[in-house]
């Protein structure tokens, strides 16, 4: 355990330069030998089961298909050796799958030994700072590098670069509602958002803001002081389901206001009644949403 921990805690250049994961005078069964860089079938090679991008923009694919196409890979992909004539990918899985959509047949590849848990440890360094992986799936790397590998969120932080607390945030994203990590997946809301929803502890009102905050496109300020509002008027014994305006009546004031020009009150009690007010400051200004009203 002990040997394992300290391979682990080395990072991922360690880890690929070191010796230690080289077997360059062994073949271990196949054509090629750890440490060696070979032209290897792309058939032979597996997906990294460690891999935390669960999504690959099929655009981006595209384009680097092309460029491979007329300028090859100019870096070579790295894999570990699995057995005969079989390999695993340890980085360059965006270069692996382009190369499939190329129609290339083999790819360079520098070969190397490594163990699970540097695999799990390969994958997330070479991605967590890639400004195309979502905050989810990050989430989930630092979750199973702390549950798999027994290793604490100090420990972690130290590891990736990223301070104790930005490690907690991610990690806490994991206990939100399954639609709002989807949209998380999704990039329908940001890391701000997410942030400014975990502090709500009623569901329902973590699902009514993020459906405000996609229909309205509520800046991630703006939902802070949502939730700021939502802390305030509840009561601190005893909190209502419906502090929140839910969201079809929510649409139904807006249209309203967009349509008479005003400012109208809609409220509604825990027993589904309510009230719309509609203020007006003249005479003139009550005929006039009279007649739009009747229109």
């Amino acid at each position: 355990m002990q040997g394992k921990k300290k391979a682990l805690g080395r990072g991922l250049s360690a880890i690929l330069e070191s010796p230690e994961t080289d077997i360059t005078s062994k073949d271990i069964s196949g054509e090629y030998v750890a440490g060696a860089v070979a032209q290897i079938p792309i058939d032979q090679i597996e997906s990294n089961p460690f891999q935390p991008r669960t999504q690959f923009d099929e655009t981006e694919l595209a384009e680097l298909a092309i460029s491979i196409q007329s300028q090859g890979i100019i870096q070579p992909v790295t894999v570990r050796k699995m057995g005969y004539d079989r390999y695993q990918i340890i980085a360059g899985e965006r270069r692996l799958k382009a190369s499939k959509v190329a129609g290339i047949s083999e790819i360079p590849a520098y070969i190397r030994v490594a163990n699970d848990e540097q695999m799990l440890e390969m994958a997330l360094v070479e991605n967590i700072h890639r400004s195309d992986l979502n905050p989810l799936e990050i989430a989930i790397s630092f979750h199973r590098l702390i549950e798999e590998c027994k290793i604490r969120q100090e420990e972690l932080s130290h590891k990736v670069g990223k301070d104790r607390s930005t490690v907690s945030n991610y990690i806490r994203l994991l206990q939100l509602p399954t639609q709002i990590q989807l949209a998380i997946r999704d990039n329908a809301i940001s890391m701000g958002h997410a942030r400014a929803l975990i502090t709500i502890e009623n569901e329902e009102n973590q699902l009514l803001i993020l459906h405000r905050i996609i229909e309205k496109k509520l800046s991630v300020r703006q939902v802070e002081e949502i939730v700021r509002r939502l802390a305030e008027e509840q009561p601190l014994k005893k909190r209502s389901r419906n502090t929140i305006l839910p969201f079809k009546f929510e649409r139904v004031k807006d249209s309203l206001n967009k349509k008479l020009n005003t400012n109208v009150e809609l409220k509604i009690n825990t027993k589904g009644s309510g009230s719309i007010i509609i203020p007006f400051r003249s005479d003139e200004e009550f005929d006039t949403i009279v007649s739009k009203l009747e229109s």
